[in-house]
């Protein structure tokens, strides 16, 4: 444990001492030190003195002396010396000369020039006692709080009117697992968050390397209406710390004086007369400095009576009063002169008086009432001073009786003000603060589906700019993090969350929170697909020629492989492989029969790939003669048509080759199948000049033709272009025809409109039909989406395919409105969606109620009662079903008509003697919830019950009330039939002229409108059924205030002390006597201040009175209700007579508190990490100061840039700047200083992180 700490030796060998001079004279003050050559402050009344002609400061090794020059009356004040932590006080008395001449006028001395408390100086102490002389201990150092959150609480300090200051506390953030909640309050309940603004900021930060979080206060622009006690309140799940701070307003220096009614104006942030704080304080504490500043000239006149003045005088002119007087005690003038009007006007105008201070919310409407004594009484409504005239229907004035109604009808922030009600000369006061409404969601989240790598932007929008919201993901608040995973942007009163980069762990529920609502949005994150813009092609080339075949992807950063018959593709000379971009290409140069097969594309990293055939052309020559009849060389041609497959949107190129001489003419035609065969419906014909190449590009079907083939090209092929093509080549040698087959196969058309058919708390059943045309390829499976009804995002809900017609939906939001829609999908692609469902919203029934019980029953009624279900769910509560039957059959009557609201139902006109099962079902929109059933029949008989009486527990013992207050006992009780009730009094029956008695079938009640002290008593309730019965005492003490004591007289006067001794009072109230008050007068003045308070003996001494003075004394008496209306006075009085005594101290040896350095904890070994900073720690006392020095292996590291050492309160800290392994070692610290020396080591180990 550490030393307690020793009190400081004083730093003064000799210290000033009071004096007494005559005005004009010159007074000398000297003070010598232990040491030469210390820094030594001279001080008045708290503020520094600097060197001038009235004052002269001189300073000779260890002596000081302080010479105040042609001394006046306003130099009769508290003056201090401090030197180091060490301070004496003293007095300087002045005396005015006897003279018979009139004096002359002495003018003023200037004041003396009042330097600013510096940071390094303590705070002046409060004034002593006449004659004392006090030493203010050393200044404690800063230390951080051991129990508490605070790191650092937020100092008290002083501005000047117009600057700025801030606060700032500092929380320890290590052992919370979330942010802590910090509150800034002025007063004990006025929260500054609401006034936060263009005079408040709140501001706060959070350092993770020292995980402390900082909050700050800034005030700019400060009032003097903000002077006063501040409060930071710190909360974190189950902890919680709080502390208190001041803050003072100085006006600014003003030499022509001081203004005393700007303590009484309430200005606000504007500068208009709104709502603001009266000043007492900023200008008592201007007093002093204002006296110092001005020449006071006192004239002698005719005494007066101030009371009599200060009763006359409107409040606005107290602070001048007493400033013209010299009453220095401002706040006690007030206290007295309260009293003072309070004893000479018992009777007051108002019965009823506002409350101190009204909080409404803004946009509502509040009522101010009070009550008046005379009903025909005229009132005045006033805000900030200001009477409130009548103007349309914001402000509405109603007189009902004695009662009088201020309606303010929407308020907003321009109505946060002071309001009065007066009636003649009384007023009444209050304050309305206006509070800001809640922030509401006014645009809510989206769903959002994205790829991974994505960007996604979440977006609300708020009812208010500016406003604070919060995000979350999985119900963990989101911050922005190092890597700006995050980002937060707000743009008036939109808000958005903007993540980055998605990645799958992305995925989840997003919250946005405000003070008044709550938006949830879904996230799902999703591989990236690869998609083709274009497949390669089959190729028929011939010898030497070159083939290529390109594919196109959507991502450019994906590679592949190109495979021959299923092996590798390797690149040679003849054979390249290109990747630019998107575009991927095999290039064949010189085509040989050995390239014909089968060509394949497999993207890396993907499960597919794309084919296609390389058919290599061979051209065979022969003599023939010089006329061949045509000829169509088609591949596998067999007796019935070839056909041919193309997706739709692809590009068809058929190659087909002919021969003949001459050159045949080819013709192209569509063919449809009829009842009567095949039939020609299109001809695409295509000239042929010998020698010449003519390619027909117009129209997206069509033809090009050579001597020795001829290609059918069809661009983007649609469903239209299937059919059977028949292709006739003509020549004078004859002709040849041959039919070809085209089949286009497509997406699947979109699927019906999707069907809810069944639904629950947070899931749905879907139901669809087939697509009418499959595309020409069977269905794989389809694909659902949901989005919300107010939404535009679709939200696909399944990723891989559905092969049923029904899907069940789940993970949604009870009572969100959602909409559906389906995908169907085949070899080829994904349809175009469906129409969307009708708009449905998830909701289940309420959990069944609770708490099914009988409250009563009857021959022919029974009550019962239930609590509220404990699910009810976004479809809310409609109301119950309450059903009964008989035991043994199932057939369930409704007991009431309708629904019933309410959590009880009475069943009446039932059998007597019938055994009935009873249920409640809890009805809402979408539908009953489980029956509450009671375990077995109940049988509908009345049960007799003996008489029983609950006493409250406060009825248990004695009830104590005030003489005029209100009685008012409810005793509750049980019994069947329904009992007799009867109250008596000290065995008397009540007397009902004075005490009312109502009883009912369960309680009893007992009523006096004004207790008198007659009341008091034994009384006693009984509760009879037939010849059983049920007591209960109950005693009432009412109580009034006391009389005052007996015969108080003076015992005894010596010194300074006076004994008192009296009897006690002849009435105490009915009550214990709780002690006395005694105060004392100076026959002068005769104004009464206390001695004692709550004094529980009838003899007191009265001390610490002054010689010269004669003094008058009075007694109260005091019991539970309070002092009593008149005190007893002596009466003598008491003549302190002066004595001619000198008081001599005693002169006490000054101890040696100067030790050899002890280390009270020393070094620990430590094993550390290489590269974090560590730290070695011990604590050392000693007196003198030692001198440490630090060792590492015997070596000093005083001087090393690498060790940093602190030193704190005899705490040494040895920091090591990110060590390595060769900084272990044996590290020694030693403390020096003259009366010895001491050492203690330690073992450190720096390890390498694996």
């Amino acid at each position: 444990m550490p030393e307690p700490t020793k009190k400081a030796a004083s730093a003064f060998t000799k210290k000033p001492k009071t004096t007494e001079v005559n005005v004009g004279e010159t007074v000398v003050f000297e003070a010598e030190t232990e040491k030469a050559n210390l820094k030594v402050k001279w001080q008045r009344d708290g503020a520094d003195i600097t060197a001038s002609d009235k004052y002269v400061i001189k300073s000779e090794g260890k002596t000081y002396s302080l010479t105040i020059n042609n001394v006046v009356k306003e130099d009769d004040v508290v003056y201090a010396v401090i030197a180091g932590s060490s301070k004496v006080k003293f007095e300087l008395k002045v005396k005015e000369e006897v003279k018979k001449a009139v004096p002359p006028t002495v003018p003023a001395a200037p004041a003396p020039a009042v330097e600013p408390p510096k940071k390094d100086e303590p705070p002046a102490a409060e004034t002593p006692k006449e004659g004392q002389t006090t030493e203010a201990p050393p200044a404690p150092e800063e230390a951080k709080d051991p129990i508490g959150l605070f790191v650092e609480r937020p100092k008290s300090g002083e501005v000047t009117v117009g600057g700025d200051i801030v606060f700032v506390t500092k929380v320890a953030g290590e052992t919370m697992l979330k942010k802590p909640s910090v509150k800034w309050f002025k007063g004990k309940w006025m929260d500054l968050a609401s006034k936060a603004g263009k005079h408040l900021q709140l501001k706060e930060s959070y350092d993770r390397n020292a995980k402390i979080y900082t909050f700050e206060m800034h005030i700019i622009k400060a009032k003097t209406t903000y002077t006063g006690g501040y409060r930071c309140e710190v909360s974190c799940k189950d902890k919680f710390d709080s502390c208190n701070f001041e803050l003072v307003v100085h006006e600014p220096s003003n030499t022509g004086g001081v203004d005393i009614r700007q303590a009484f104006r309430r200005t606000s942030a504007e500068g208009s007369e709104e709502a603001g704080e009266l000043d007492f304080s900023g200008l008592l504490k201007k007093r002093d400095s204002f006296l110092r500043s001005r020449e006071v000239k006192v004239e002698s006149g005719p005494e007066v009576d101030v009371w009599e003045i200060l009763k006359s005088a409107p409040p606005s002119e107290y602070e001048k009063i007493a400033f013209q007087y010299g009453i220095t005690d401002l706040r006690g003038m007030l206290k007295r002169l309260k009293k003072m009007r309070k004893e000479e006007k018992k009777g007051t105008a108002f019965l009823k008086k506002l409350d101190p201070a009204y909080q409404i919310d803004k946009g509502q409407k509040i009522k101010l009432v009070v009550e008046v004594a005379n009903p025909d009484a005229e009132i005045k409504w006033l805000k900030n001073g200001q009477e409130i005239q009548v103007s349309g229907s914001k402000y509405i004035f109603e007189s009902i009786g004695n009662k009088r109604i201020l309606t303010i009808n929407h308020c907003s922030l321009a109505d946060d003000a002071a309001y009065e009600c007066m009636v003649g000369d009384e007023k009444c006061f209050t304050e309305l603060f206006v509070r800001e409404p809640p922030i509401l969601i006014l645009r809510p989240l989206e769903d959002q589906m994205v790829t991974v790598g994505e960007r996604v932007e979440f977006e609300c929008e708020v009812s208010e700019e500016g406003a604070l919201v919060k995000w979350e993901k999985d119900g963990v608040e989101l911050t922005r993090e190092e890597t700006f995973k995050y980002r937060f942007k707000k743009d008036g009163k939109k808000h958005c969350l903007i993540i980055n980069e998605t990645v799958k762990e992305d995925s989840g529920n997003y919250m946005v929170k405000t003070n008044g609502g709550e938006s949830v949005a879904e996230l799902l994150v999703q591989e990236k697909p690869l998609e083709i813009y274009q497949s390669i092609a089959d190729l028929t080339v011939k010898a030497k020629e070159q083939a290529v075949f390109k594919c196109e992807v959507s991502d450019e950063k994906v590679k592949g492989v190109w495979l021959k018959n299923g092996k590798e593709v390797i690149p040679s000379e003849r054979i390249k492989i290109s990747h630019v971009g998107r575009i991927h290409k095999l290039i064949i140069d010189d085509v040989t029969p050995a390239d014909e097969g089968d060509y394949s594309f497999i993207p890396d990293g993907f499960a597919f790939n794309l084919s296609a055939k390389l058919n290599f052309l061979e051209i065979k020559i022969d003599f023939v003669p010089r006329q061949e009849p045509p000829k169509i060389n088609l591949d596998c041609k067999s007796k019935g048509p070839d056909t041919i497959t193309i997706v739709a949107g692809n590009k068809l190129r058929l190659d087909v080759p002919i021969s003949g001489d001459p050159a045949p003419t080819v013709t192209w035609t569509k063919l449809k199948k009829s009842a009567e065969g095949v039939q020609k419906t299109e001809e695409m014909a295509d000239q042929v000049i010998e020698g010449q190449h003519i390619n027909e590009l117009e129209g997206r079907v069509h033809v090009e033709t050579d001597k020795d083939h001829s290609v059918f090209i069809i661009e983007g092929a649609e469903r239209g272009d299937e059919g059977v093509y028949n292709v006739t080549v003509k020549n004078p040698a004859g002709e040849d025809s041959a039919n070809i087959i085209i089949k286009v196969i497509d997406v699947p058309d979109p699927p019906e409109c999707p069907r809810i058919t069944s639904i629950g708390e947070d899931w749905c059943t879907v139901q669809w039909s087939p697509p009418a045309f499959d595309g020409g390829r069977p269905v794989l499976g389809y694909i659902l989406e949901r989005k919300k009804k107010q939404g535009y995002r679709w939200m696909r809900l399944n990723y891989d395919l559905l092969k049923d017609l029904t899907y069940e939906a789940k993970r949604m939001i009870e009572g969100m409105v959602y909409e559906m829609r389906i995908y169907a999908v085949n070899a080829i692609g994904m349809s175009r969606p469906s129409p969307s469902s009708q708009p449905f919203m998830p909701i289940a029934p309420t959990s069944e109620p609770q708490g099914l019980v009988v409250d009563d029953i009857s021959d022919t009624s029974i009550s019962l009662k239930w609590k509220p279900p404990e699910k009810i769910g976004a479809a809310g509560l409609d109301g119950y079903l309450v059903e009964y039957c008989k035991e043994g059959s199932d057939q369930w009557v409704a007991a009431h008509e309708g629904l019933t609201e309410r959590n009880s139902l009475s069943i009446r006109n039932l059998t007597t003697g019938d055994k009935l099962l009873f249920r409640v079902r809890a009805i809402n929109l979408a539908g009953p919830s489980e029956p509450a059933t009671m375990g077995q029949a109940i049988s509908i008989r009345e049960i007799m019950q003996r008489p029983k009486i609950w006493m409250p527990r406060y009825l248990r013992q004695t009830l104590i009330k005030k003489v005029g207050e209100t009685v008012n006992i409810v005793i509750p009780f049980q019994g069947k039939p329904r009992p007799k009730v009867t109250w008596t009094k000290d065995g008397e029956p009540v007397n009902s002229k004075e005490i009312n008695v109502r009883n009912s079938d369960k309680d009893t009640i007992m009523f006096i409108r004004k207790a008198e002290r007659s009341h008091s008593g034994k009384y006693e309730v009984v509760v009879q059924i037939e010849n059983m019965e049920d007591k209960a005492p109950i005693d009432i003490q009412v109580v009034d205030k006391p009389g005052p004591p007996v015969n108080v007289k003076i015992a005894d006067v010596w010194g300074f002390n006076v004994a008192l001794e009296w009897n006690p009072p002849k009435d105490d109230g009915n009550s214990e006597i709780t002690g006395y008050t005694i105060q004392k007068a100076d026959k002068k003045t005769m104004e009464w201040f206390t001695v004692f308070e709550h004094y529980r003996r009838t003899n007191c001494v009265v001390s610490d009175l002054i010689m010269g003075n004669e003094y008058y004394f009075r007694v109260f008496t005091e019991n539970m209700c309070g002092l009593s209306e008149q005190p007893t006075a002596s009466k003598n009085s008491a003549f302190i007579q002066k004595t001619g005594t000198v008081y001599k101290p005693p002169n006490y040896k000054e101890p040696d508190f100067n030790e050899a350095p002890k280390f009270t904890h020393p070094l620990a070994c430590r094993s550390v990490v290489s590269g974090y900073n560590a730290t070695l720690s011990c604590s050392v006392r000693g007196s003198p100061k030692p001198k440490i020095t630090w060792y590492k292996n015997k070596v000093n590291i005083s001087e090393d840039p690498k060790y940093r050492t602190f030193s704190n309160q005899g705490v040494l800290t040895l920091e090591i700047r990110k060590p390595r392994p060769f900084d272990g070692g044996v590290y020694t610290c030693k403390a020096v200083n003259e009366k010895g020396e001491a050492e203690t080591e330690c073992r450190l180990e720096v390890r390498v992180p694996q």
